[in-house]
C-alpha cells in the first residue's frame, strides 16, 4: 500500500492553505498538496487589494459594505470576526516581507467599488502574487511541512462521519492514501467548470462532489460572483482580469456610441447586469473602458502589469480605450464551516474560496477575499491545535477504508473528472431553482 502519514493534511497550496500551514503548532507534521504547480492558485491572480480595519471609526461603514454588497445575506459574526481580526493579520503578513505600497513612509490605501471608504492596502496590481509568493517563502522554510505538488485528492476516506485523510492521485498517475488526524479542504472555486472565467482552470471544484457523496453539508453553492470587466478576447483559456481598483481609481465605462451608462462603483454583481444589458443594447460582445483618464503616471506605477498584459494583446492604455467583458470570478458559496472553519464532518475543515463561512453573503466585497482566507485559515489552524488530542485514526481501519475507496475510484477514474464536474454543476441548478 503507497502511504504516508501527517498529523494535519492541507489541500491546497493559495493563500488560505499557506496561512493554516503557518499557524499549525510547529511539532505537529504537515502535508500539503496541490493538484498543479505551486503557484498556480488563484490567490496569485489577485490584483487589486486585502481590505483592512482603518481604526475604530471605520468599524461600522467597513461592516455596512460588506453586508450592503453581499445583500444583507452575510452572517454578521463572521463579518465582525473577519473585521476585528485584519489588522493582526496585516502585521503578520508584513512581517513575512510582504511589501504593501506606501505614501510618505505610511501605508497607502485605495478604495474599490462599494467601498465608502479607501481601506485597501495593495501592491502595485499583483497583490496577492506578492502576498501569496512570501507565504510560500515562510512556509518552504518550515522544517514540519512536506509539499507535493500534483497530487490530486480523489476521494475522502472516512469512518462514521470522521475524516481520516484522502485517497489521492501522485504525478505517477498513482494512488497514494494520506492518513491524517486533521485534514483542511484549501482547494479553490469553481472557475475550471466554466468557459469564461479568470480563475485557472484545473480549479473545478472536487471538493465540492466529494464533500457531497459524504454527506458534507453545502452552503449557498448557487452564489457564484461575475467580474464586470475582463479583457475580451478570442483567445481560448482564462480571462485576464482587469482590476476594480482600476475603476476605483476613477477609470470609465463607456457604450458603443462613447456613452458612459452607469456609475463605475456599483457593487459587481449590479456593474455586471448594466454591462451585459448595454453589450445587448449595442450588439457587441463587449464595453469600453477607458484608463486614459487616471494618467500615465498613475497607470505605470499603480497598474503596470495591466499595463503590459493589455500591451501584448495590442492596447496601449495610456493612449486608448479597451474592450472588457464580465466572465466567472468567484465563489461565495461551498462547503458550509462554523466560525472556526470545521465542516459538518468530524476532522474535517474547509478553508478559502472552497468554504463558505457567510462573510460574503450572495455577493463578495472587493478585496474581501483574501482577508478573509486568512483570517479563517488561521482560526482552522488553532482550533486543530485546541483539539489536537482528541482525534487519532486507527492504522487499521483507515488501510481496510483505503482499499475500499481505492477499488471503487479506480473503477471509475478515466471519467472522475467528468462525473465530478457534472454532480457540480448539477448541484448549483438544483439550488438556483429551489430558490
Amino acid at each position: 500500500m503507497n502511504k504516508i502519514k501527517a498529523d494535519v493534511l492541507i489541500v491546497g497550496t493559495g493563500a488560505s492553505g499557506l496561512f493554516a500551514a503557518l499557524h499549525v503548532p510547529s511539532d505537529m507534521q504537515v502535508v500539503l498538496i496541490t493538484k498543479d504547480e505551486l503557484r498556480n492558485s488563484d490567490s496569485y491572480l489577485a490584483q487589486g487589494g486585502i481590505c483592512v480595519l482603518r481604526d475604530e471609526n471605520d468599524y461600522e461603514s467597513f461592516m455596512e459594505d460588506t453586508l450592503k454588497a453581499g445583500h444583507y445575506e452575510n452572517r454578521k459574526e463572521s463579518v465582525d470576526i473577519m473585521i476585528r481580526s485584519s489588522r493582526e493579520v496585516i502585521n503578520e503578513l508584513i512581517s513575512y516581507g510582504v511589501d504593501f505600497a506606501k505614501r510618505d513612509g505610511e501605508l497607502d490605501y485605495t478604495r474599490e467599488g462599494c467601498h465608502s471608504k479607501a481601506r485597501i492596502l495593495f501592491h502595485e496590481d499583483i497583490t496577492g502574487e506578492e502576498i501569496t509568493s512570501k507565504l510560500l517563502m515562510a512556509v518552504k522554510k518550515l522544517p514540519n511541512v512536506k509539499i507535493m505538488e500534483h497530487t490530486t485528492m480523489l476521494d475522502l476516506i472516512e469512518k462514521d462521519n470522521t475524516c481520516m485523510g484522502i485517497l489521492a492521485e501522485t504525478e505517477n498517475e498513482e494512488c497514494m492514501g494520506i492518513q491524517a488526524e486533521h485534514t483542511i479542504l484549501a482547494s479553490g472555486g469553481i472557475g475550471g467548470l466554466y468557459q469564461h472565467s479568470t480563475n485557472y482552470p484545473h480549479l473545478t471544484g472536487d471538493a465540492l462532489a466529494i464533500a457531497m457523496r459524504h454527506k458534507v453539508e453545502l452552503e449557498n453553492i448557487d452564489y457564484i460572483q461575475i467580474h464586470p470587466t475582463t479583457l475580451y478576447s478570442l483567445k481560448p483559456g482564462r480571462r485576464f482580469l482587469i482590476s476594480e481598483s482600476v475603476r476605483g481609481e476613477g477609470a470609465k465605462l463607456y457604450n458603443a456610441k462613447g456613452e458612459r451608462f452607469a456609475n463605475e462603483v456599483l457593487p459587481r454583481d449590479l456593474m455586471t447586469k448594466e454591462i451585459h444589458k448595454q453589450m445587448e443594447l449595442d450588439n457587441k460582445p463587449y464595453v469600453w473602458l477607458d484608463m486614459t483618464v487616471l494618467g500615465e503616471k498613475v497607470i505605470l506605477n499603480h497598474f503596470p502589469h495591466i499595463y503590459e498584459r493589455c500591451l501584448e494583446e495590442g492596447y496601449d492604455v495610456t493612449k486608448e480605450w479597451i474592450p472588457v467583458v464580465p466572465a466567472q470570478h468567484y465563489f461565495m458559496g461551498g462547503i458550509h464551516v462554523d466560525a472556526d472553519s470545521k465542516t459538518t464532518m468530524k476532522s474535517l475543515y474547509a478553508v478559502g474560496e472552497t468554504s463558505c463561512n457567510g462573510v460574503h453573503g450572495a455577493n463578495r466585497l472587493a478585496s474581501n477575499s483574501l482577508l478573509e482566507s486568512l483570517v479563517f485559515a488561521e482560526r482552522a489552524a488553532k482550533n486543530i491545535e485546541k483539539n489536537r488530542e482528541k482525534c487519532k485514526t486507527n492504522d487499521a481501519d483507515f488501510d481496510k477504508l483505503y482499499q475500499e475507496t481505492q477499488e471503487c475510484i479506480v473503477s471509475q477514474k478515466e471519467c472522475l473528472a467528468e462525473v465530478y464536474k457534472n454532480e457540480i454543476l448539477k448541484e448549483i441548478e438544483r439550488e438556483r431553482q429551489a430558490k
